[in-house]
């Protein structure tokens, strides 16, 4: 591209308004963002839907640049469920939710699927402005109140980590024979059928228990049962026994 090329397009680009869509149900609140966007002179809206599944098909068709879409329409997830359909569909496009309350516990969710920021619908038209700026040039805030809950949610995958690969460790000192009665004790077999399949006397499955139990630091198997299922080890724990 030649150097005249290249200043055409970039003059371009600074010629061309920002493409705006805004989904929000209640009209009042529209027609001000309306008002307010159009007003300035490098925006421009393209669309203004009162639900979610109005933004998806809007979105598809007007192509925007950034969407301010409200969480609370037909449903009180359309917003949500809108962005991860617009999202998914064109995953370069900049969406801005609209929110009552910065502690709505949806705001969050719609963060984990790629919004870019949120406003609250009282902010001032400066406000509104900047923050669809800064969304067009991938400039989004990692505002506290978010980065404190997603500091908050990497602990709980490390946690859960960690547990984790504290239960797998620990299977990892079963013997084979404790491994087959974890296993038989996971399908829901009780130690007298234990006894029957295996061919042992009870003191023999109450000594290989009483080992998987000092080996996990609990008390009761059903607490060693509960937490297998709940981190989905049963196949890893099967796997281990067929070996």
């Amino acid at each position: 591209m030649t150097v005249i090329r290249r200043k055409e397009k970039q003059q371009e680009n600074m010629d061309r308004k920002i493409k705006v869509l805004i989904a929000e149900d209640m009209e009042p609140i529209r027609r001000k963002y309306v008002k307010i966007i159009n007003a300035s002179e490098d925006l421009e809206v393209v669309s203004d839907v009162e639900s979610g599944e109005e933004a998806v098909k809007q979105a598809k068709e007007r192509k925007p640049d950034v969407i301010l879409m409200d969480i609370e329409m037909e449903t009180p997830d359309a917003g949500i469920r809108a962005t991860q359909r617009i999202l998914q569909d064109n995953p370069d496009v900049r969406i801005i939710i609209l929110t009552v309350y910065e502690e709505d516990e949806l705001i969050f969710t719609a963060f984990q699927l790629g919004v870019c920021d949120y406003i609250l619908k009282n902010a001032s038209q400066e406000e509104i402005i900047k923050s669809i700026h800064n969304a067009y040039e991938n400039h989004c805030p990692l505002r506290p109140e978010i980065a404190s809950r997603i500091l908050g949610e990497f602990k709980r995958v490390r946690s859960y980590e960690t547990s984790f690969l504290y239960a797998v460790n620990i299977v990892s000192t079963l013997t084979t024979t404790e491994l087959e009665i974890l296993g038989l004790l996971l399908e829901g077999k009780t130690r007298k059928e234990i006894c029957s399949l295996r061919q042992v006397e009870m003191s023999t499955v109450k000594t290989q228990i009483h080992n998987i139990l000092q080996k996990f630091n609990k008390t009761s198997m059903d607490e060693i049962i509960d937490m297998i299922n709940n981190m989905n080890l049963n196949d890893f724990i099967f796997k281990k026994v067929k070996l």
